[in-house]
């Protein structure tokens, strides 16, 4: 995560807390400790108590009272929505367009911290929220609807062999732009990387529909697979339902490219951890390689490492539980998307909770000219949620609880795909790699 006060304002901030080893309640190493035997407890209860497939993900869930789904589903809140996210973004564009270029200007804290982290939260208890919202997708809509057109259709079919791939490619161009891009915080970074994306997008619902945004734009599958992890879902039928939490994730088909974007989810949070460490800082410093690119490979690296260690565990998975190997990094990707959003928890509790705060602050008064559009110039942001140890045991318990609910849509998986008596064992592998990466989570995390 770019420090956004330190690019513009000379000051520094700690992108994913102000814990450190010694604030935590209990010794680190029982901390690492406790973090896989809570996983390899939770996994032999599992074994024992869990047999059959409980969540039937598509299926489950308890249809919300009439009055309630007609409201949620109404023309009336579609349109509040959409105009919403019009409003909010228009206003955004003023501090884009005729802005200052210093550490007033509100559009990197919205960008990196309302938009990408403040929509994990609102994903997870409301669903695909960002749907609603997106100004480009409305665009969109009213551009084909003035011409009489279906928006769902375009020029061409957008190809089912595409899947998720699109989404890999956005996350990962986001991320870097997040932690790599020099200047990432500054109004000519911010004007390119906004118009780039948004030409983008529209040039290909365009060419493909409105399904492109289904599975192309980062930030709706970015919203769309933490929406999963909401109580309030959808099922097969179509009626809105309170469900389990994980029932979304069950539900989630396997598809192209899925992997591949988890992987991303989860090695990009990952790399913002390790490229905090003193060892990286001093690589890069004294690597002859320019730094971009040593920072870009280190990105990509870390990535590859998540993705791979993740292919290898689900295939050696498959072939132990008599399925095979093919195929099973698309079948239990969803149990990553849990872990993914530990991390995010972990590492941007205290950058959301801070700089978020200050992003309001700054949008009162967005072109500096003293104005106070929103009643909140001159306030400062409230540190009450940032006293050390509590930093450091949410990080803690956001990634543990993560790789165990992780731990229980793999086992939910496993005996669905795997004949019974293979279906514990065949889970090994996958308990290994939740092990490994809760121990290199934490180890990431406090590093610095």
């Amino acid at each position: 995560m770019p420090e956004l006060s330190g690019v513009l304002a000379g000051g520094a901030i700690v992108a994913h807390g102000v814990g450190s080893r010694q604030d935590l309640p209990l010794p680190f190493g029982y901390a690492v400790a406790g973090a896989a035997v809570a996983l390899v407890v939770s996994f032999l209860l599992l074994g024992l108590l869990w047999r059959e497939p409980r969540i039937s993900g598509a299926h489950a869930g308890r249809p919300v009272p009439g009055w309630l789904a007609s409201v949620l589903d109404s023309r009336v809140t579609r349109i509040v929505l959409a105009a919403l996210g019009a409003v909010a973004s228009v206003y955004v564009l003023i501090p884009l367009v005729l802005g200052q270029d210093d550490a007033n200007n509100p559009v990197p804290f919205v960008v990196y911290v309302l938009l990408w982290v403040g929509l994990v939260p609102l994903s997870v208890l409301f669903g695909p929220i960002w749907r609603r919202l997106n100004p480009l997708r409305h665009l969109h809509f009213a551009v084909m609807s003035l011409a009489r057109l279906d928006p769902r259709d375009g020029a061409l079919r957008l190809p089912s062999s595409f899947g998720f791939w699109p989404a890999a490619v956005g996350l990962f161009a986001f991320t870097w732009l997040e932690l790599v891009a020099p200047d990432n915080a500054t109004l000519p970074v911010m004007r390119l990387a906004i118009t780039v994306y948004a030409t983008a997008m529209l040039f290909c619902a365009f060419v493909f529909g409105s399904r492109w945004f289904d599975r192309g734009d980062a930030f709706e599958v970015w919203s769309a697979l933490y929406g999963r992890l909401s109580v309030l879902g959808r099922r097969t039928d179509g009626r809105l339902v309170v469900r389990s939490p994980l029932a979304g994730l069950d539900a989630l088909p396997p598809a192209p490219g899925l992997p591949l974007t988890v992987s991303v989810m989860l090695g990009t949070t990952a790399y913002d951890g390790a490229s905090n460490a003193p060892a990286w800082f001093t690589f890069v410093q004294s690597s002859p390689l320019p730094e971009t690119l040593v920072k870009t490979l280190g990105l990509l690296a870390v990535i590859a490492v998540v993705g791979l260690l993740f292919a290898g565990c689900t295939a050696a998975a498959g072939a132990i539980g008599g399925v095979g190997a093919a195929g099973m990094a698309r079948q239990f990707a969803p149990s990553l998307v849990p872990v993914a959003l530990g991390y995010v928890v972990a590492h941007y509790w205290s950058l959301f909770v801070l700089e978020g705060q200050n992003a309001l602050i700054k949008l009162s008064d967005p072109l500096s000219t003293g104005a106070n559009w929103l009643g909140l110039t001159g306030r400062a942001a409230d540190p009450a949620l940032l006293q050390p140890n509590l930093v450091a045991t949410v990080q803690v318990v956001a990634i543990v609880v993560g790789h165990v609910l992780g731990v229980v849509l793999a086992h939910e998986r496993a005996i669905t795909l795997f004949p019974r008596r293979r279906a514990v064992v065949g889970q090994l592998p996958l308990l290994a790699l939740m092990v490994a990466y809760t121990c290199g989570g934490l180890f990431l995390l406090f590093s610095a």
